[in-house]
């Protein structure tokens, strides 16, 4: 394999991984209601056989104001599993249902509480981190193992070593620009 399907390769993983963070980091409360916080949560409607659907597939979620969010099931059999759901979550909003919407009022967060989600912002940026250093690692192995094999000049391997040292330096980079701008949201009153 030449260096540069390794390379593409490589970069296409790292893109995910960056691709992952971000939506997880849209999952992560900020004392503002966002549909992100909800959208992704798994539901188990039994009246569709107990399959686990996303929410978003099975309600509308609107904003009516900025610390409220607004959940209106397209079926209304589906109300009580949507509330159940939610509260199994780790969400930390108690749902308030009138029986045709569900009301999520978004309480502000205290300044502990703040800590604790940045300390989980991260540690979710590290295990991404990890992931984008054995995507480095794996394609270097694959460039050794061509070099070795006799298909791939030792100048050429180098080039690849340097690549993968130049990828992963941008990818942590645009996690550590995530990392901080998410904090930052995090941290505002």
């Amino acid at each position: 394999m030449p260096v540069d399907e390794i390379e593409l390769e490589a970069d296409d993983k790292m893109e995910k991984a960056v691709e992952h963070l971000k939506k997880e980091f849209r999952g992560i409360r900020t004392g503002r209601a966002s549909p992100g916080l909800v959208e992704s949560l798994r539901v188990k409607v039994s009246s569709y056989g107990d399959a686990p659907m996303d929410l978003k597939s099975l309600a509308t979620i609107s904003i009516p104001d900025p610390t409220m969010l607004m959940i209106k099931p397209f079926d209304p059999t589906t109300l009580k599993d949507i509330e159940r759901a939610i509260q199994e979550s780790d969400i930390g909003i108690n749902p308030q249902s009138d029986g045709k919407v569900l009301r999520l009022p978004v309480p502000p967060l205290s300044g502990e509480r703040r800590n604790q989600i940045v300390g989980q912002i991260k540690k979710l940026a590290e295990t991404q981190k990890v992931a984008l250093r054995n995507v480095r690692r794996d394609a270097i192995q694959a460039i050794d193992a061509e070099k070795k094999a006799g298909d791939l000049p030792e100048d050429d391997a180098k080039k690849g070593h340097d690549l993968m040292d130049k990828m992963i330096k941008k990818y942590e980079g645009t996690i550590d620009e995530a990392v901080a701008s998410k904090s930052k949201e995090v941290q505002q009153v």
